[in-house]
């Protein structure tokens, strides 16, 4: 089992999104997985120029570090985001990257996969970001554990972010093991597949790359 963490907090070692995300990973290895953490901020990601090209090749134009990392989150079974809350939302780096997968949400590649989200906000409002992540984990089609975030500045919040972060590690693991079922995001699930089914149906002459990944899957 493989869970990967992806921080896109750009403070380096400074990071507290990143102690969050380092807490889960911690948790989910005290459960038995293998990890990985990735420092968005390190890599070379550049813009989606909203080409269509993923569509139709299932390749990307752009030469850079996201088509290693997208192999990577493919082939991981459990994925943690991370994010600081930049203006009620996540920040550059993960947005970028949210941004070149539009190829995953099309094909619903996150199927059978389980998630979570961690953030910190400035005030109150780290439950903006987890929320966001959350949503777009669920559209891409991964099933969706929990969250934690914090205001560092609130004395003792971090302390008690990183204790549930911990225990979503755990609880993140046994969710893969047991391929826990959340009817309400079951609902989602369905609901986009039929969408981009759809979609990609009516597209089928552009985007033949997808539609040969619908056809293949039934």
């Amino acid at each position: 089992m493989k869970v990967i963490g992806i921080n896109s907090s750009p403070r380096g070692s400074k990071s507290q999104t990143l102690r969050l995300v380092r807490t889960v990973l911690e948790g989910a290895s005290e459960a038995g997985a293998m990890t990985e953490l990735i420092d968005l901020s390190k890599l070379d990601i550049k813009y989606c120029n909203a080409c269509a090209t993923c569509f139709a090749t299932g390749r990307c134009v752009h030469d850079d570090d996201f088509s290693e990392l997208f192999r990577k989150i493919l082939g991981c079974d459990g994925l943690v985001l991370g994010s600081p809350n930049y203006f009620h939302t996540v920040t550059a780096q993960m947005k970028t990257m949210l941004d070149r997968m539009a190829d995953a949400v099309h094909c619903q590649l996150l199927i059978g996969k389980y998630g979570c989200s961690v953030a910190t906000a400035g005030s109150p409002a780290s439950g903006e970001v987890t929320g966001y992540l959350n949503k777009i984990l669920v559209g891409f089609g991964a099933s969706v554990v929990g969250e934690a975030g914090a205001s560092p500045r609130i004395p003792g919040e971090m302390e008690a972010a990183e204790e549930r972060g911990f225990a979503l590690g755990g609880e993140l693991v046994e969710a893969i093991r047991d391929q826990k079922v959340y009817p309400d995001q079951e609902k989602v699930h369905q609901e986009m597949r039929e969408h981009f089914k759809a979609l990609v149906e009516m597209n089928k002459d552009l985007w033949t790359h997808e539609h040969e990944h619908w056809k293949r899957i039934g």
